[in-house]
This record gives structure tokens, C-alpha cells and sequence, in this order.
């Protein structure tokens, strides 16, 4: 089982991890930068003491024929060595690499000058290994003239490395510990600022805890951030929608127990009676039987209404042609419609619904078996689908003694029948809350003609189809 990652060290890691990673490059960047200003600094000190030593030279000869002499006393150089922590050496000799004065292992020169150059002078600068310690040389091709003669000479002076690399260590000291005390405010702000912000959902969470097995009431959401609203809906939808389930079975079970309580008492009785004698064989079996239908009959109109619940959990429905289920529910019930010789008439077109087959085969079946048993034999009964202006239509027309006005308010409330609808009395019932599930409507009148009942209209109405698919 994998662990949940925490939102505060999620949002910990995502906001630190990053600025330890700028302040890491930035750290790098700062060092290259303080070790170039620092070399650029300490190189000008370095020409400073070549440009001194140029000075005190002397020449006899001109050109090639230059004799350079050097009264440099190495004092000289003490004026360039900072808190003892450096140590400059120098060699100055001809271009030849003859040496004039100086440290004789110094190594000569054999570079080029760079053809563009920060100072106004013949110039370059390198790093090399002198003594076994790393040093910065400085070299100065410095004209020589005088009264007796011209020439040239190269100045060389070497610089350890040991008071700029103190000084630079010092910079990126200084600049990490300022960097690391920003990644201290940032870190406890982040912290404080997560735990802010998560305490709407801490608060909820103990909200859900804390409520009693089956309290299914919605949260509150008036004082919840206004990124956590929608989390709130979504569970006051789903807990809504537990709800009605719960109230639904809830229904289901007192309903049944309720309804077939009867029947099974009313079966227990017969067979008592059966066996004491009070009735004949054969009246007592069909008696029984009687019951056993009904309560048969009875429990597959209560697992009916209980699957279109289920129906109505599973999401969108499939596209199904209405008038095809209809077609082939009549053909069905036709020996009922023949057994009472009904003048029976139907007639449809496409009406593509979005349900479930069962549905509509349940809705229909229904409606016109109610329409078939309350029909006088041999009268007319009628049924039509029709599409159009965005609804399909069923309407079932029966020649039966349609509906007493006392009975219409609770037609469709389960186990509500009547003279007129006789039976379970969840036949309607099971009829309307598939309609409703399908987000369509059901409607019952009586024909009239010359102020006399002479038969019941069931009109149902669903949506088609966007686009027929």
C-alpha cells in the first residue's frame, strides 16, 4: 500500500528544492564572479609593482646590442605584499630571456600579448606552479631608454594565491550565509503559510470524523476557501446522492416486508385450512395458487421499481428506438389482446430516447397491460408514438371505466390501487419513476365524450436523443 504524500511537504519540497538549486548556481555564479573581480584587482597591483621595477632599470646599447642593469632590491616589493599572507617574486630580463635581476627559477616568459587589452600597457597575465604553490604572473614588456642607450625588457612578477583565494572564500561565505538565512525565512514562511492554509481542510476532515454513523447532512461551505468549494459540493453531491439510496432501500425493505407479510399470512391460512378439511382439494390448491400469483407478481413489480434505482445510478444511457420496444411489448401481450378479442390498433415511428431497453420495455409493458386488463372486451384500444419538437410521445388509449376522480391525486404512489386499478398498486408507480428517471413526463386522464368516461389516455412524454444517437 503506498503512502499518501503529505500537501505540506509537497509544497515544502516544491517551493525549497527549487530555491536551494537557484541559490546553489547562484552561489557557483557569485564565486567565478568574486574570483574575477578579485584577480582583476589584485592583477592591477601586479602591473603596479612591474611598472615599479621597469622604472629602476638602466640601458647601454641600442637594439639588439642592449645591455639591461637592474638595481631592484627585493624591499621593493614589500610595499605589494598584503598581511604577509602573499609572497611576490619577480625576474626581469632581455627579450632573449637572458637574465637581468631577479629569481633566476622563475620560468621565462614565452607568450604572446593579448592584442587587446584592459590596460594601457604591454601586458599579459597567467597562472602557473612556482615553488609547489600556484601563483599569478604578471608580464611587462617595458621600453627602456636613456642618454647611453635603448632597449627592451621583460618584467615578470609572480603573486601567490593565498590572500585572494582567502578573500574570495570570504565573499561566498558572507553571500552563503545570507543565502542560507533566506532559505530559513522561506522555509518557516512556507510552513506557516501551509498549515494557514490547510487548516479549512484539517477542519473538515475532524468535521467528517467527528459525525455520527449515518449522518448524511451537507457541509457547511459559507466559510471554506474558495478552492476547497468545490470539494465541498462534490461531497454534499455524493452524500446527497448516499442519501437517497439509503432512503430508497430504506422504502424498499419496509414496503416489502410490509406487502408480502399478507400474502405469505393469507398462504399459511389457506393451507391450514386445506388441511383441517374446510375446503375441497382442489378449491384449497387453486386457492393457493391465487395467492402464490399474487405474490409472485408482487415481488417482481418491487424488484421492477428497486432495478430502475440501480438503472438510474449507472450514468448516461444507451440510444434505444422506442418504437421498436413498443412494437415488440404488443407482440408480447398479443394473446391477452386476442383472449379478450380487442380492437387493437398501433401506430409509431422512430423515437430514439437515451434509456435503457429494460426501461422502456417496463414502462411500456406496464401501461398497456394496465390498458388491456381494464379494457371492455371486444372494445377499441390504441397506441401511438409519436416524435417531435424535441419529445417522443406514447400515448395508450383504453375503453375501460377510466379513473375515479378521488383515486387521481395518488395514481402513482406505490401500493394506492383501487376499484379501478386493482392489483399490487405498483404498476403506476413503477411507470413514474421511470419516467422520472428518464427526465420526462406521465399524465393520466379519462376520455369523455358526452359527459361519459369512455376509457383512460396515458400520455408519456420523454426527451429525444440529441441528433438521433
Amino acid at each position: 500500500m503506498t503512502r499518501a504524500l503529505s500537501l505540506r511537504r509537497y509544497l515544502l519540497a516544491g517551493i525549497l528544492l527549487p530555491v536551494a538549486l537557484l541559490v546553489l548556481v547562484n552561489s557557483i555564479t557569485l564565486y567565478r564572479q568574486a574570483l574575477a573581480a578579485v584577480n582583476t584587482a589584485y592583477d592591477r597591483t601586479l602591473l603596479a609593482s612591474a611598472k615599479s621595477i621597469g622604472e629602476q632599470l638602466d640601458v647601454f646599447g641600442y637594439d639588439d646590442a642592449a645591455v639591461l642593469r637592474a638595481t631592484v632590491p627585493y624591499a621593493a616589493l614589500d610595499t605589494f605584499e598584503a598581511d604577509n599572507q602573499s609572497k611576490l617574486y619577480y625576474r626581469v630580463s632581455n627579450t632573449r630571456g637572458d637574465l637581468v635581476s631577479g629569481f633566476e627559477d622563475l620560468p621565462v616568459w614565452h607568450g604572446t600579448i593579448p592584442i587587446k587589452s584592459a590596460y594601457a600597457a604591454l601586458v599579459d597575465f597567467y597562472d602557473a606552479r612556482f615553488r609547489d604553490q600556484d601563483v599569478r604572473v604578471a608580464v611587462l614588456l617595458q621600453p627602456v631608454a636613456s642618454d647611453t642607450g635603448r632597449g627592451m625588457a621583460v618584467v615578470q612578477v609572480a603573486e601567490t594565491l593565498q590572500l585572494r583565494r582567502t578573500l574570495t572564500r570570504k565573499i561566498l561565505f558572507d553571500f552563503l550565509l545570507q543565502q542560507l538565512l533566506l532559505v530559513a525565512v522561506i522555509a518557516l514562511v512556507v510552513v506557516l503559510v501551509v498549515q494557514r492554509a490547510t487548516r479549512p481542510v484539517r477542519s473538515l476532515s475532524k468535521e467528517l470524523q467527528a459525525r455520527p454513523e449515518g449522518d448524511l447532512t451537507p457541509l457547511e461551505s459559507a466559510g471554506a476557501p474558495r478552492e476547497l468549494l468545490p470539494l465541498v459540493e462534490a461531497t454534499n453531491e455524493v452524500m446527497a446522492r448516499l442519501a437517497h439510496l439509503l432512503e430508497h432501500q430504506k422504502r424498499f425493505v419496509r414496503d416489502t416486508a410490509h406487502q408480502l407479510r399478507t400474502p405469505l399470512a393469507v398462504l399459511k391460512a389457506q393451507a391450514q385450512s386445506a388441511r383441517r378439511g374446510d375446503v375441497g382439494p382442489d378449491q384449497a390448491l387453486q386457492e393457493i395458487n391465487d395467492t402464490v400469483d399474487r405474490a409472485t407478481a408482487l415481488a417482481n413489480q418491487m424488484l421492477s421499481l428497486a432495478k430502475v434505482e440501480q438503472l438510474r445510478q449507472q450514468g448516461e444511457a444507451p440510444v434505444t428506438d422506442w418504437a421498436q420496444v413498443m412494437r415488440t411489448v404488443a407482440l408480447d401481450l398479443s394473446p391477452l389482446i386476442a383472449d379478450k378479442d380487442l380492437d387493437f390498433e398501433i401506430e409509431t415511428q422512430p423515437a430514439p430516447v437515451r434509456a435503457h431497453q429494460w426501461m422502456l420495455s417496463e414502462l411500456s409493458r406496464n401501461l398497456l397491460h394496465n390498458a388491456i386488463k381494464h379494457s371492455r372486451a371486444g372494445g377499441p384500444l390504441a397506441v401511438r408514438i409519436s416524435a417531435g419538437q424535441g419529445a417522443a410521445a406514447l400515448e395508450v388509449a383504453d375503453s375501460g371505466p377510466g379513473v375515479a376522480p378521488e383515486l387521481q391525486p395518488r395514481l402513482f404512489q406505490p401500493f394506492s390501487a383501487g376499484d379501478v386499478r386493482s392489483g399490487s398498486g405498483l404498476g403506476l408507480a413503477i411507470c413514474h419513476e421511470i419516467v422520472r428517471a428518464l427526465g420526462g413526463s406521465i399524465q393520466l386522464e379519462n376520455r369523455m365524450r358526452r359527459n361519459h368516461v369512455e376509457g383512460l389516455l396515458a400520455t408519456v412524454r420523454l426527451p429525444l436523443a440529441e441528433n438521433g444517437d
